[in-house]
């Protein structure tokens, strides 16, 4: 399966996966109960630029390279946010806002990037286990949660490895061109996926 996991020694690599997952959970919960003000999305963001510096993944910027990359797969969605609430709200709440989303989604991103799929699979599943009690599967439910939060931003990479191919071959941007191969990624990596779910029993 494909993930965004980048390996390193940072002190978010060394963490458990579950205290890990409810830390992250917790900061994001914080930032987006935060008020609506200026000073609060500053605060979010640079909480959110430590804790890249502190995660150890090695690009030779503190990780801010790792960063503007998570953030630059997401500019289209922020782009129409933020203009949908300027219209609306006014700039400063519009601002506030967008910064906020912002932090936690590069927070949410932080896990992915320090955690591999298999040990946040198993940390969700064992949280969960009591719920067997009651007759629900854990092990299907953190099946779900895992893919849901790992198949938005692997959309996102393979768009952008389609771009830097076409990039390399001195292709100009052009949606059709560029529709085709991202179909055909999309597609390979539904097929990958189908065969993990497979694998650990799912039909």
């Amino acid at each position: 399966m494909l993930t965004l996991y980048r390996p390193g020694t940072g002190i978010l690599h060394r963490l458990p996966a579950g205290p890990k997952l409810l830390g992250i959970a917790a900061l994001v919960l914080t930032v987006s109960l935060l008020p609506s003000t200026l000073w609060a999305a500053g605060a979010a963001l640079a909480l959110v630029v430590v804790m890249f510096a502190a995660a150890g993944l090695g690009d030779g910027m503190l990780g801010l390279r790792v960063l503007a990359a998570q953030l630059w797969s997401l500019r289209w969605v922020l782009v129409l946010m933020l203009v949908g609430q300027l219209i609306f709200l006014g700039p400063v709440l519009a601002l506030a806002n967008t910064g906020r989303v912002v932090a936690a989604l590069a927070l949410a991103g932080l896990l992915a990037l320090t955690t591999r799929v298999s040990d946040l699979l198993n940390a969700i599943e064992r949280g969960l286990s009591p719920l067997a009690v009651v007759r629900l599967d854990p092990a299907r439910i953190a099946l779900m949660l895992t893919v849901a939060l790992s198949t938005l931003p692997v959309m996102g990479r393979i768009a952008r490895d389609v771009r830097d191919a076409q990039r390399a071959r001195g292709a100009r941007a052009s949606l059709r061109h560029f529709a085709v191969p991202y179909l055909v990624m999309s597609l390979k990596h539904a097929d990958e996926l189908g065969d993990a779910l497979a694998a650990r029993g799912v039909r």
